[in-house]
């Protein structure tokens, strides 16, 4: 029996090259979600790696062998949420795949975590540009993707006119539910807002 970077493993058919480390992706998996559980508990500024290595239950070298600090360990898992987008909805309309999106956003931004989390990097990207970037690019291109193919497949169907400015459609799209649920931080959303706001929505991206 051998071990490996965080505990005992079956002994490999293929030894692994002298001195390399072989991480479990269960374990990096425990990692990233003690993250986010200490982020919302605490905050970046008192997250230490003792907290996250002890949510997880691993030891803290567990944590050092994939990041050299929390700043880098908070980078990595804002970045991982660039690439864990929303599936595009294909509801065949244009304010159908737009309400779609809203009722699964609206959850995702309200839930307990993520309304903690969002705020507290907001505060900390003011003072840490490599944060900033992380978290640009994780908010952005989260739900760029979704978005473009939203207006790619209502120009397709006629809905809207080709070549509308997409940058200006993402920020219609996805600015007002943001700065309802995480900006202002309204504790409940009116009855019938998401049925406006894609109506409301749909009407601006027809007139671009």
């Amino acid at each position: 029996m051998t071990t490996n970077a965080d505990g005992p493993q079956p002994r490999p058919r293929r030894r692994a090259p002298a001195g390399a480390a072989v991480l479990r992706a269960d374990v990096t998996e425990a990692i990233r979600a003690a993250v986010f559980e200490e982020l919302a508990a605490v905050g970046y500024a008192r997250m230490s790696i003792e907290g996250i290595a002890r949510r997880a239950g691993v030891g803290k070298t567990a944590v050092y062998r994939r990041w050299r600090s929390k700043l880098h360990l908070v980078l990595d898992v804002v970045s991982v949420l660039a690439v864990q987008g929303l599936p595009t909805p294909d509801t065949g309309s244009l304010e159908g795949d737009l309400r779609l999106l809203y009722e699964v956003s609206s959850r995702a931004l309200r839930h307990p975590v993520a309304s903690q989390i969002l705020p507290d990097l907001q505060a900390e990207a003011a003072r840490n540009p490599e944060i900033a970037e992380a978290l640009q690019k994780a908010l952005r291109e989260g739900q760029d993707g979704v978005a473009s193919g939203i207006v790619a497949a209502a120009e397709q169907r006629g809905e809207l006119r080709a070549g509308i400015d997409h940058d200006l459609a993402l920020d219609l799209i996805s600015g007002p539910l943001y700065w309802r649920s995480v900006v202002i931080r309204s504790p409940k959303l009116p009855k019938d807002y998401l049925a406006s706001l894609t109506r409301a929505t749909a009407g601006a991206l027809r007139a671009l």
